[in-house]
């Protein structure tokens, strides 16, 4: 049997992609949509404006023994339709891990919201060191949901 080596959550919902990915893109808003709990505020970075853009995250996890930051390195970008990120500790080369969200305009104030959470790049240490998933599918769906909230200003 396969290892799993990604969670991908989906949902639809009555909001354009536009407003979505004006969300995504803006890592100030990340603390609002991130249903794990780790995002505590932007790092003073500016909005996300294409691939090889790198955002800095401040975060809270017992897994990292308390309070660290991120380095965030843009993997891909398409305007209002396809956003993703690896994650590093702050200083460090991203070790495979990434978020990949997609965005299907569905309608002009409908989308489909896919995120998807890829470990598959990572070393098996690292794997066993973090114990992936580090983010369970019931978090992603929240995020999912907290998207949708602030993009309404719920």
């Amino acid at each position: 049997m396969a290892e799993n080596t990604s969670i991908t959550v989906t949902r639809s919902v009555d909001i354009p992609a536009k407003d979505l990915f004006n969300i995504l893109s803006n890592p100030e808003r990340h603390p609002e949509i991130d249903g794990s709990g780790f995002v505590v505020s932007d790092d003073k970075t500016d909005r996300i404006s294409g691939q090889g853009d790198v955002f800095r995250m401040n975060m809270h996890g017992d897994h990292m023994g308390g309070d660290y930051k991120t380095e965030n390195h843009v993997t891909g970008f398409e305007e209002n339709k396809f956003i993703s990120w690896q994650t590093a500790p702050a200083g460090e080369e991203p070790p495979g891990w990434e978020w990949i969200w997609e965005l299907t305009s569905t309608g002009s104030d409908s989308a489909d919201i896919r995120l998807t959470y890829d470990w598959s790049k990572v070393d098996q240490e690292t794997v066993n060191q973090i114990g992936f998933p580090l983010v369970t599918e019931d978090q992603l769906e929240a995020s999912l949901g907290r998207l949708a909230a602030a993009a309404t200003g719920v």
